[in-house]
């Protein structure tokens, strides 16, 4: 806004709310501060309010007076298209509304509302320019601006209490043994039972290390998850619930010790302990980019070694988690290479969870050690075993795939599909009654053995 003498101030709204549409944009976009603009911006929010005094004044009875075509473009929260009333600052740099971008956050959006840039972190930094300049608006027009709550209390069901609460437990975890495991049950079960508690991990680059402190500082030889697996159970099973929360993933997946952990809990503890560190293994993986830090860390040995054990608890989880990880194909080779195809046809031959493992095994088939290493542990006649036995289209879908992949690799398993045909006609039924997938992959088996036979007797 000109200074007094130096041109006639702008006579209408519509031209005050561009001339501080400016002012803002120029302030909120600079790294630093000019105080020419503050100050000029305060000016013209002052020439406003004198001129919508004139307009229309403030009601006598406290109402907000905030409607739509009052309130400044920057004061609104992109969200709400309301007034803000604890404005904050996301990794893209975006100011919202804390309440209306922390529901964003919840509901599992990793990305900017505005930019639709992926957040590198959760973390909302208030801002307090924009906050003032808000503040000092209302208190020019009259308006009471309600009092803002930190961290969105009352819309989550936190309450300052329950943040401090929080706070304090992360502390213990640090503290003396007694401590932690009382913390690490109390995090526990506020995890599982108020899914508020989960985004409180993403308000701070120190939660989950603190929460991973008691097994993170652990060394080999010493007793504290040998003696105390509550403790370690405890612990896991936070991670897995904070881990639900899509605006969680990254941040855990990128934290030093929580995969390292994770594998530690692979490997020892309970079988609960063990399961839960396979479903946060699953959890976290659903980002590609976890896939690959996980990949990288050896967790797929661990998770293999577990379902060569079998428990049947643990099952599910590990199944999942080697299923989404090999998605990406480094992590396929990883598998192959750490003895997953033999553990898997172990299970198949024994009919346990032969679902998920016939899922793995086709995803593997695309890899040539795996399609080699089948052929030699003749993976062929299990194969068309379950393929008699199973109802399921989708597992008859997943063996074709796989025949298909070792029999157009190795000539010398034709044999099994003659024998097969002659006996049972598995591929021959397939052909027929499959799927629109599997009769095509059959039928192309099929074609393959006749112009085989029809060679053998010319020749």
């Amino acid at each position: 806004m000109a200074k007094s003498g130096d041109q006639a101030a702008p006579a209408n709204t519509a031209e005050l709310k561009r001339e501080l549409h400016n002012f803002v944009t120029a302030i909120v976009g600079k790294d630093g501060v000019n105080l020419e603009d503050v100050d000029r911006a305060q000016q013209t929010l002052h020439a406003l309010k004198e001129l919508r005094m004139k307009e229309s004044p403030v009601r006598p009875d406290g109402g907000s007076g905030t409607e739509d075509s009052t309130v400044p473009e920057e004061f609104k929260c992109p969200l709400s298209k309301e007034l803000m009333k604890d404005p904050v600052i996301v990794a893209t740099g975006q100011t919202f509304d804390r309440a209306f971008i922390q529901n964003w956050l919840n509901s599992g959006s990793r990305v900017c509302p505005r930019t639709q840039q992926v957040l590198a972190h959760t973390i909302l930094t208030p801002n307090h320019l924009i906050r003032d300049m808000i503040v000092r608006w209302c208190e020019n027009r009259g308006i009471k601006l309600p009092d803002h709550t930190y961290f969105n209390g009352e819309d989550e069901g936190l309450t300052r209490a329950d943040r401090d609460h929080f706070l304090e437990l992360l502390n213990n975890m640090s503290s003396t043994l007694p401590e932690q495991k009382e913390a690490a049950k109390k995090l526990r079960l506020l995890t599982k039972r108020i899914p508020s508690f989960r985004t409180l991990f993403g308000e701070s680059t120190d939660a989950v290390p603190q929460l991973l402190s008691p097994l993170s500082r652990t060394k080999p030889g010493t007793d504290i998850v040998r003696n105390h697996p509550d403790l370690q159970e405890d612990v896991i099973t936070t991670l897995l619930n904070l881990s639900i929360h899509d605006s969680n993933k990254m941040l855990v997946a990128e934290t030093p010790t929580a995969i390292p952990v994770l594998i530690q809990a692979l490997q020892s503890g309970t079988i609960a302990t063990r399961s839960n560190a396979a479903a946060t293994l699953f959890t976290l993986s659903a980002l590609d980019s976890n896939k690959a830090v996980i990949g990288k860390s050896g967790a797929l040995k661990p998770l293999i070694d577990l379902l060569d054990e079998g428990h049947p608890s643990a099952m599910k989880d590990v199944t999942s988690a080697i299923f989404s990880l090999c998605i990406l194909h480094e992590n396929k080779v990883r598998a192959v290479k750490e003895g997953a195809v033999s553990v898997i046809l172990n299970k198949i031959v024994c009919r346990i969870h032969v679902d998920e493992l016939l899922s793995i095994l086709a995803m593997l088939s695309t890899n040539q050690k795996a399609i080699e290493e089948m052929g030699e542990l003749e993976a062929v006649p299990t194969i068309l075993s379950v393929i008699r036995e199973t109802s399921c289209p989708r597992n008859k879908e997943n063996c074709i795939a796989i025949l298909y992949s070792i029999c157009f690799n190795d000539r010398s398993k034709w044999k099994h599909l003659r024998e097969d045909e002659r006996m049972h006609r598995t591929l021959s039924q397939l052909a027929r009654n499959g799927t629109s997938r599997a009769m095509r992959k059959a039928n192309g088996l099929l074609e393959r053995l006749d112009r085989a036979v029809n060679l053998t007797h010319t020749a």
